[in-house]
């Protein structure tokens, strides 16, 4: 409030680092936590300054209690499109990926495109019963990223993972919670504290035990995720240019229905 009152800037992504726990809030509610370039290069560089630190023992990743993130910012997207593995969004994704402290989310309201995809790669999620989840790529005239199209098949199964990336459409909190995406559902006014003091609990074990479990954990699969991820990046990047998805964007920005042809 005082930075509103100075005429400051409100940061978009906020850091605190208490007990161990680094948490990290995306702060841009009034545009639903829409992610810009400025905020994945704040949340990669957190990530990679917090594996060095060694303060930090766990991250928390949290948006509003009325929603996590909606996707992209898609007018600051077309301007700054992921060219590059070291583009903001590249570098947030990979360090999402291989972040080897335990890394946990507090989800509430909608949790759109990479709102849900960095949940993937998350260790524990908890959730309002207000949080929806969509993976609407193939709206955008785009393919999954975040190696989404990897890790949904193995958690959903491919049936399911084909029903949420081919149909774009949202699944509630229930349907998560079954299908493994999060911990656990609790009222949006509490999750924050709740995931907050499990992050405090975990910060208080041995973290060369957590370091070396959750990379027996993860090991097998990491070769394969990081493939995935370039993969992906590359279709996607050329997809961006296409007819589907340049429709599909302006269609967004007018305020319309696509037309695909």
């Amino acid at each position: 409030m005082d930075d509103l009152k100075k005429g400051v800037p409100m940061q978009p992504v906020l850091q605190n680092l208490e007990q161990g726990v680094l948490t990290l809030t995306l702060n841009r509610v009034d545009k639903k936590n829409a992610l810009t370039a400025q905020m994945y290069a704040l949340l990669a560089d957190a990530l990679t300054a917090a594996q060095s630190n060694p303060e930090v023992r766990v991250v928390l990743m949290q948006g509003h209690e009325t929603v996590f993130s909606a996707g992209n910012d898609i007018a600051d997207f077309l301007q700054q499109p992921p060219a590059t593995t070291d583009s903001p969004v590249s570098r947030f994704l990979r360090g999402v990926a291989v972040f080897p402290k335990p890394l946990m989310a507090a989800v509430c309201g909608p949790a759109v495109g990479v709102g849900t995809t960095m949940l993937l790669h998350c260790d524990l999620v908890y959730a309002g019963d207000n949080a929806a989840f969509s993976m609407p790529f193939v709206n955008l005239g785009l393919c999954p990223e975040a190696a989404s199209s990897l890790l949904a098949v193995h958690l959903m199964g491919y049936q399911r993972a084909a029903e949420a990336l081919l149909m774009g459409e949202p699944f509630m909190v229930e349907t998560a919670l079954e299908l493994g995406l999060i911990s656990r559902v609790l009222p949006p006014s509490e999750v924050h504290a709740y995931a907050q003091s499990q992050a405090q609990k975990m910060a208080r074990k041995p973290l060369s035990s957590l370091l070396e479990t959750k990379r027996l954990m993860k090991a097998a699969r990491t070769p394969a995720v990081l493939a995935q991820m370039d993969e992906e990046a590359q279709v996607f990047s050329r997809m961006l240019k296409e007819p589907a998805a340049m429709e599909a964007f302006s269609a967004f920005m007018e305020k319309r229905k696509p037309v695909f042809s």
